[in-house]
């Protein structure tokens, strides 16, 4: 097995729910005058740079130079950042990793004397011209918790990534790495080009590939999915990267992030190219670990799991070429066996390509030809966008493909299947929005600036299910920009959509589960007081810290934490709030409470019919802020999954739905918080089922 693999764990063996090893593993020792050194020297490097910024806000707060060193800080601060965080976490491995931080600080005293020289992004981060290939080692802001998360990029000889020509770009996600820190990621982009050894990477000729981080080991799942787009999007700012040229690409770990990426973004990419990993939960985890979880798992959970199934949502490749690759030989083949079934219901033919009796390795056969057909899919990019659009979501989270998107559903986690195409009627006056679905309530057409491929002006008409529901004296105007815009909604008959944007119900990014929460900007609140129950005082105490510490220990993240005698309106309106409490103990709560479907006295705790005890028990629940309806609220709970699943990333899933009540009289395992007595889904309506 140990050959087979760097993306599986022990086995069996890992999964003794009471005996979990610990991820990341425990370091080796090192001389603690060695690591005083280091602390001091990363301290040096913060104060050098807060010495620059200082220095320019001293004349002008809100200065251009102000603005441009905050731009830059990522790219200084996420190297000590690495340097402290393998200190605080005894994550040194070697003790060569010693001198491998030293480097790292000293990239960044480097970078500070560029910057202070009034260099641009390019210039400090060395993007230059070059006959050899270069390698770029970085950090980008987070939009989730303002964390500096690593990066690297890797440029072909004779690319010139300064150039205003846009290029292509690759994003490849790498495989399970348990020991892979930010330091020792850092230490390997930034390392000596002709050293960088490509494994299974590809290296195309005439496209940079961005390798991001993904916050660790998380199989690019909630905040490793949301690092690999804001990535993305950070580079697309500072490099001419062409939008409609960028791939998604992996193997092993990276593979099944790119399988499910692909699934949820199939517009966003020209093309995807899976290897390996895995792209659904129960199977995986029967053959690989022998872990009956279809047997085991509550119901809520199953429902959960197609969040990050990807048969679910196979009929979406319809919109992206995709080439899978698996060893003849490596038993992740799985994967790309299960998609290849799931596709093949949908008719679509899988191109999946096999190394010869090779294990779990991309054979450099199948490296030329995946290289080979991807630059023929390059080729073919088409300016516009598509007249024919198919999407498939089981919940608002992923809603969109290309120009429509679902807004409403009857009922998440059902199949919400979408057809749209525009239609030309032959005489070239007229043209037509055909839509066919199922399981929707609301759907919006959107077309950008210069999108709509059809008439260049005038009204046009709408059929949906075969009902036409405008025509072209009433349908939508297609603006002089070549844009069009318009939302039905379901109500007994399609018809034009009524504003609703004060009403409560699910919508694309406020649609639950309780994990949802964390993939966008959150801040942890905790209670000034002390609860009436000393054993649910305890249990908050503890599972805030678990939430807070693991957050940094697993999504490698930075912990924004007030109190809630701190919160205000313009706090509650930039983000999710995270709650920890009860109404005796956390003001927050107890203010919101009275607008939750939550009833919490002191003798019980319910939801609807759904009832326990006030003593001993707990409630955790997602819900829309009623201070801030374009956020959430979440009371008790920092990400469901826990150290337990980190041994398996198939076992990475949502553990708890929108609300649950827990039973904490014996404290939280491996694997709960405490013992679930219940957990539910709220409706479409955020109401109790």
């Amino acid at each position: 097995m140990a050959s087979v693999s760097p993306l599986l764990a022990d086995g069996p063996a890992d999964n003794q729910a009471e005996n979990v090893r610990p991820i990341p593993p425990p370091g080796i020792d090192l001389d603690a005058d060695a690591l005083d050194s280091l602390h001091t020297k990363s301290a040096m490097v913060r104060d050098r740079w807060q010495q620059l910024v200082d220095a320019a806000a001293s004349p002008k707060p809100n200065s251009p130079e102000t603005a441009r060193l905050r731009d830059l800080e990522p790219e200084v601060l996420v190297f000590p950042r690495a340097v402290e965080m393998s200190i605080e976490q005894s994550i040194f491995y070697t003790p060569k990793a010693l001198a491998d931080a030293e480097r790292l600080l000293n990239m960044a005293n480097d970078r500070i004397d560029r910057i202070a020289a009034g260099a641009s992004w390019a210039d400090v981060v060395g993007l230059n011209l070059s006959d050899k290939k270069q390698l770029i080692a970085g950090g980008y802001r987070s939009k989730l918790d303002d964390s500096f998360q690593p990066y690297g990029v890797v440029i072909p000889a004779h690319v010139n990534a300064r150039d205003a020509l846009p290029i292509r770009m690759d994003i490849w996600l790498h495989g399970r790495g348990e020991k892979s820190s930010e330091l020792a990621f850092l230490n390997k982009h930034s390392n000596d080009p002709e050293r960088y050894r490509a494994g299974n990477e590809p290296m195309p000729q005439s496209a940079i590939v961005a390798h991001p981080y993904g916050r660790y080991s998380n199989a690019f799942k909630f905040a490793g999915e949301v690092d690999v787009l804001e990535l993305r999007d950070y580079l697309q700012r500072r490099i001419a990267i062409d939008d409609r040229r960028v791939a998604i690409r992996g193997f092993s770990m990276g593979g099944a992030g790119c399988w499910q990426i692909a699934t949820h973004y199939a517009d966003q990419f020209f093309a995807a190219t899976p290897g390996a990993g895995f792209s659904e939960t129960p199977l995986f985890l029967e053959v690989f670990q022998g872990e009956d979880a279809a047997g085991t798992a509550p119901t809520h959970q199953k429902t959960l799991w197609q969040l990050y199934d990807c048969p679910p949502w196979a009929s979406n490749l319809r919109n992206l070429p995709t080439i899978a690759y698996s060893g003849e030989i490596d038993r992740q083949k799985q994967a790309a066996d299960v998609m290849e079934s799931a596709l093949s219901e949908k008719g679509i033919d899988l191109v999946h390509l096999i190394g010869p009796q090779t294990a779990h390795k991309i054979h450099p056969d199948a490296q030329q030809e995946i290289a080979r057909r991807l630059d023929l899919i390059e080729r073919q990019i088409s300016p516009g966008i598509p007249r024919n659009v198919h999407l498939t979501t089981l919940t608002l989270r992923y809603s969109k493909m290309h120009w429509i998107e679902v807004t409403g559903m009857h009922q998440h986690w059902l199949p919400t299947t979408i057809d749209a195409s525009v239609l030309a009627n032959p005489t070239g006056n007229d043209d037509q929005i055909m839509i066919e679905c199922e399981n929707a309530t609301r759907l919006r057409v959107n077309f950008d600036a210069g999108q709509w491929p059809g008439k260049p002006s005038g009204r046009i008409g709408v059929m949906i299910n075969g009902n036409e529901v405008v025509d072209t004296k009433t349908g939508p105007v297609v603006g002089s920009d070549r844009s069009l815009t318009a939302e039905f909604m379901f109500d007994g008959t399609w018809k034009v959509a009524s504003d609703d944007a004060a009403s409560l119900r699910k919508r694309p990014g406020l649609q639950g589960p309780i994990d949802d929460a964390f993939m966008d900007r959150f801040v942890f609140v905790l209670p000034s007081g002390t609860s009436n129950d000393p054993v649910v005082e305890q249990w908050i105490q503890a599972e805030s810290k678990h939430a807070m510490d693991h957050w940094r220990l697993h999504f490698r993240g930075d912990v924004r934490v007030v109190q809630d005698t701190e919160v205000d309106a313009a706090m509650m309106a930039k983000q999710n709030v995270i709650l920890f409490g009860d109404a005796s103990s956390n003001q927050v709560i107890a203010r919101l409470l009275p607008k939750l479907p939550l009833q919490w006295t002191k003798d019980k705790i319910s939801i609807d019919k759904n009832q326990v005890s006030h003593g001993g028990h707990v409630p955790v629940m997602i819900y829309p802020n009623p201070e801030s309806p374009n956020h959430y609220v979440v009371i008790n709970s920092g990400f469901t999954f826990r150290e337990y699943d980190y041994l398996n990333n198939a076992r990475q899933t949502p553990k708890l739905p929108d609300w649950a009540f827990l039973d904490v009289r014996e404290g939280s395992t491996s694997r709960d918080p405490g013992k679930v007595v219940a957990a539910g889904f709220f409706d479409e309506a955020w109401q109790p089922k």
